[in-house]
This record gives structure tokens, C-alpha cells and sequence, in this order.
């Protein structure tokens, strides 16, 4: 199971977010250009010493990453968390393979990226409210994902 991050805006964001992947086991994909560069203080303080632990792949491009997922099928399928989503995350059906996308804090992704992906995921939230934090978001799927496919560190003993 991997994220990608698509465009990520915040450094603290992703450091949280590299501190998760790597707690939880999950490699993550970081699709460039960041608004940041991508060593940061503040994603390195946000990351701690977990950085080390993480399983990163950069992309200087969506294209890139394209090509990356081309070259190895076995990545299975792209999963688009979006508010846009027509499927609770809950209620999906999550493969070892698959690969979980976040868009960027400020501007998700551009419809281009909604097109291709396999499927699109939202987190269920109160009316009027538009979206939570990409690193919760990040978390709370990643975590059902994870238990579904029984991934979770603790399921490995």
C-alpha cells in the first residue's frame, strides 16, 4: 500500500504524513512540484527522526509518476481521497496494491487526475463543512485500508 502526495503545499503536512507511512508501513510518493522544498526544517521537524524510517519515491512530474505506475503494475490501483468522492471510503474495497492520492492543501487535484483514477473516496463529513487536514485524511483511509487487507503493523505478528 503507498500514498501519493500530488503537489503538497505544506511542509508540516507531509512531514506528518512521512511519519505516519513510515509508522504504519505504507511507502508514499511524492508527485512534484512542492510548494516547499522538499527538505524543509519544518517538514523535518514535523517528520522527527522518522524520516530515515520512511519509504519515499520522488517524481519531478505527474507524468513521471505516471510512467513509474506504467513500468510496475503491480502498484495496482490509484485511489483519489476527494471530497468530490462517490464512494465512502468505508465502504470500498482496498487491495495490498493500491495506491492512495491526496491533492495538494490549497487546490486538490486538476480533473485530469480525477479522470484517471481508478477510484475516488471521500471521508464523510457534517453539512457545510468542506474538508479536513490531507495528514488526517491521509490517516484515517490509510488506517482502514490497512485493516482491510489485515496491514496493519500489529496484524503482521
Amino acid at each position: 500500500m503507498r500514498l501519493a502526495l500530488y503537489q503538497p503545499d505544506i511542509p508540516p503536512n507531509v512531514g506528518t504524513i512521512l511519519r505516519l507511512a513510515a509508522c504504519l508501513g505504507a511507502g508514499v510518493d511524492v508527485i512534484e512540484p512542492c510548494g516547499f522544498p522538499l527538505d524543509d526544517r519544518r517538514l523535518r521537524r514535523a517528520a522527527m527522526d522518522y524520516l530515515a524510517q520512511a519509504d519515499v519515491t520522488r517524481h519531478a512530474s505527474f507524468e513521471a509518476f505516471c510512467r513509474s505506475r506504467e513500468a510496475a503494475p503491480e502498484r495496482g490501483r490509484l485511489v483519489l481521497l476527494t471530497t468530490q468522492g462517490d464512494t465512502d471510503y468505508r465502504t470500498f474495497q482496498y487491495g495490498d496494491t493500491d495506491t492512495l492520492m491526496l491533492g495538494r492543501e490549497s487546490a486538490g487535484v486538476p480533473e485530469a487526475v480525477h479522470g484517471i483514477a481508478d477510484a475516488r473516496v471521500r471521508i464523510p463529513l457534517r453539512g457545510g463543512l468542506r474538508s479536513i487536514n490531507v495528514a488526517l485524511a491521509a490517516a484515517i483511509v490509510l488506517s482502514e485500508a490497512l485493516r482491510q487487507i489485515n496491514g496493519l503493523p500489529g496484524d503482521r505478528l
